[in-house]
């Protein structure tokens, strides 16, 4: 960083050191190749921390400057390793200096949740345990609150499952949320902490302290299907001879929609025959328009746009339609793999 300590002249910086080497620069024109060598935006930012008579000796040296040479960068980038190497970064207050440029970048609000999850010895607090929680569960726990309440508690989650609480509220609290989601300033503390004690006692009266238990079939298969080697045929058969219900939920879980999108094109037109119509349109208006693709590539053009079409005129779906939508696509696609027609889950012959 660039303070009123670094832009000095020559006479300054070698006082006392007669035997230092000549230098070609002197140290703002150092520090202005140092900016000119990153990019706009990262010079922008750092030029944006000094003050108006530091801004006037480096905006005068880049434009006095002229023509650069190698031995002049190579220097101005030595003169920056010397610096860092002189400084030490203390770690006090490191904790509110982190606070203060998360709330720079993404406001106060979601930086006090960021500082829930990475700070040090940050005790765990129901805010954050809410991020585990379904939308229908958090649903129950806020619904009957203050939409000042539910909607500083959306703007601590991840906006899409925010996006389905606030789908699922009563229709005529929604409008208020919104409108409270865009006039809410500055969180204090103390309405952070209000929020926190309120989440802990509604979980602990409607679920009891088994309510923020984790895992299920849906994390196993994710796990098994981010791990390298043939983790499925291991430990899938071992699980089965102990017990076989849960190794079937597995196996279903293994199979996910997003599998889909990396299918070959011949493998989709396969799908795309067995695939009821239906079941198709309402899982693809619940997906992005760029993972439509893969789906549209596989088809003529003419059955594209009436998919396109029967999209755009279906209404609203519930979160519940279109993953049930989905699974439909995802069984088909599923037998075929185990027929052998289709290939899923990548090269490796793991899905097949």
């Amino acid at each position: 960083m660039i303070n009123s300590d670094t832009i000095e002249t020559d006479e300054s910086a070698t006082a006392g050191a007669s035997q230092a080497p000549a230098h070609l620069l002197n140290r703002v024109d150092r520090a202005a190749v140092f900016l000119m060598l990153l990019s706009d935006d990262e010079a922008a930012r750092l030029l944006s921390r000094l003050g108006p008579d530091e801004l006037e000796q480096i905006g005068a040296a880049m434009c006095q400057l002229g023509e650069i040479e190698r031995a002049e960068m190579i220097e101005a980038l030595e003169d920056f390793v010397g610096e860092s190497a002189r400084e030490i970064m203390a770690k006090q207050d490191r904790g509110a200096q982190v606070r203060e440029l998360l709330e720079r970048s993404i406001g106060p609000t979601k930086a006090e949740s960021m500082m829930l999850r990475i700070e040090p010895d940050a005790g765990p607090r129901s805010i954050e345990m809410a991020r585990w929680l379904a939308p229908s569960v958090l649903l129950q726990l806020v619904e009957d609150e203050h939409p000042q309440v539910i909607a500083a508690l959306l703007l601590m989650l991840e906006p899409e499952p925010a996006a389905e609480v606030l789908s699922e509220l009563p229709s005529h609290i929604q409008s208020i949320v919104v409108e409270r989601v865009a006039r809410i300033g500055p969180i204090s503390t103390q309405a952070i902490d209000m929020i926190d004690k309120l989440l802990s006692q509604r979980i602990g009266a409607s679920f009891g302290a088994n309510a923020l238990a984790l895992g299920g079939p849906r994390e196993a298969a994710n796990l098994i299907n981010l791990a390298a080697g043939e983790l499925r045929g291991i430990v899938l058969p071992e699980i089965a001879q102990r017990d076989g219900p849960l190794a079937e939920q597995i196996e279903e879980e293994l199979f996910t929609f997003e599998m889909l999108f990396d299918l070959e094109p011949q493998a989709m037109e396969r799908l795309l025959r067995d695939v009821d119509s239906e079941a198709l349109v309402d899982a693809l208006k619940g997906i992005k328009e760029d993972e439509r693709t893969p789906f549209f590539k596989a088809m003529s053009s003419r059955a594209a746009d009436g998919i396109r079409d029967e999209i755009e005129m279906r209404g609203r779906l519930s979160r519940g339609e279109v993953d049930t939508a989905k699974r439909k696509v995802v069984d088909v696609a599923r037998s075929l793999a185990e027929q052998g027609e289709i290939v899923m889950g990548g090269d490796d012959g793991e899905f097949v």
